[in-house]
């Protein structure tokens, strides 16, 4: 009787300690891109498509951190589900090159390990994420390119591949042909507004996982009529996207200021060596520093603590979040919508 009394009280006392210890503090923060966009031209129809989207995406990545699931596949699972939609600019719904084609951008990064896979100009995998995320795990290389990041896939069948046309989509098709509607016209003299929102719909994800650990990951189909190869933020380490022990944060605007000004790491760096909060750190960068040098964009970021910060200089960005409290909302005005 007695052997079953402590038996009773230790499990009373374990069910009483499990009651007080708090849940794990996970957090998940994705964006689908910053850049001018207007609330009268964005129809009633298009805006819930696009937060269900967001929606989508917390929950593939949120339902991994809650079964304490890493980081690292969290922000992999919910930038799939962007790159699967028509309404970014990421996979399905990339950016037509110049030369009508698409080329695909893609990044990750695991905080505590500092290992980072990414690739550029990709143009048969549907999901350059997870072709980014196989070069961090399966090769000695954190970048491939081109073709040679093609032949890399071609080593790992169980990554889908499509034609280049799969990602084609009508409203990038008359993107594409205004812009070269424009740049005639620029050749010719007569010049024209440039087109609003031409940067938007970057896609990306920064996850705090129950361990502690913070990951990042970005995809892209860069800027519409891009020539010569060209290549943005992206997939640049330190610059689009960036995950360290404390702080991971993901990019999306006009990716040339974002790499001359090592954005992503910046804000990191200023947390880390400089004392600053993660808000103070981002809008330091974000407010200040890019527009100081011609540039404009938003970011996405994370700390060690659960906070989220989501600062932007443009009229719009595509964000949602689930907060350490378990706060979820998406929005996409600079107001709380």
């Amino acid at each position: 009787m007695r052997i079953l009394t402590l038996v009773l009280l230790a499990l009373a006392a374990a069910t009483a300690a499990a009651a007080d210890d708090p849940a794990p503090r996970v957090a998940l923060v994705v964006h689908g891109g910053a850049g001018v966009m207007e609330r009268d031209a964005l129809g009633a129809a298009d805006e819930a498509a696009i937060r269900a989207d967001l929606d989508r995406a917390l929950d593939a990545g949120h339902a991994l951190l809650a079964e304490g699931g890493s980081a690292l596949d969290a922000v992999q699972a919910a930038v799939r589900v962007l790159e699967e939609s028509p309404r970014f600019n990421a996979g399905k719904g990339a950016v037509f090159n110049a030369e009508g084609r698409h080329e695909l951008d893609a990044s990750i990064m695991e905080g505590h390990t500092r290992r980072a896979g990414a690739v550029a100009a990709v143009a048969t995998v549907r999901s350059p994420i997870s072709l980014a995320r196989r070069v961090m795990e399966r090769s000695p290389h954190v970048m491939l390119i081109g073709a040679g990041a093609e032949r890399f896939a071609d080593d790992h069948p169980d990554l889908e591949r499509v034609r280049n046309d799969w990602f084609d989509t009508a409203p990038r098709r008359e993107q594409l042909e205004r812009a070269r509607a424009r740049e005639a016209a620029a050749e010719a003299g007569a010049g024209g507004p440039e087109e609003r929102g031409r940067y938007f719909g970057t896609v990306g994800a920064v996850a705090l996982d129950a361990d502690g650990r913070i990951a990042a990951a970005t995809s892209t189909g860069g800027m519409t009529n891009k020539k010569w190869g060209r290549v943005g933020d992206s997939p640049v380490i330190g610059a689009g996207t960036w995950a360290d022990a404390r702080c991971g944060v993901s990019g999306t605007g006009w990716g040339e200021y974002f790499i001359r000004n090592a954005v992503a790491h910046d804000i990191c760096a200023r947390v880390a060596y400089g004392g600053a909060t993660l808000r103070e750190a981002a809008e330091a960068v974000l407010m200040e520093v890019i527009p100081a040098h011609g540039g404009d964009g938003g970011v996405i970021a994370l700390d060690a603590d659960g906070t989220i910060v989501m600062p932007f200089n443009t009229s719009g960005m595509y964000r949602g979040w689930v907060d350490a409290e378990g706060r979820r909302g998406t929005a996409i005005f600079r107001d709380p919508d």
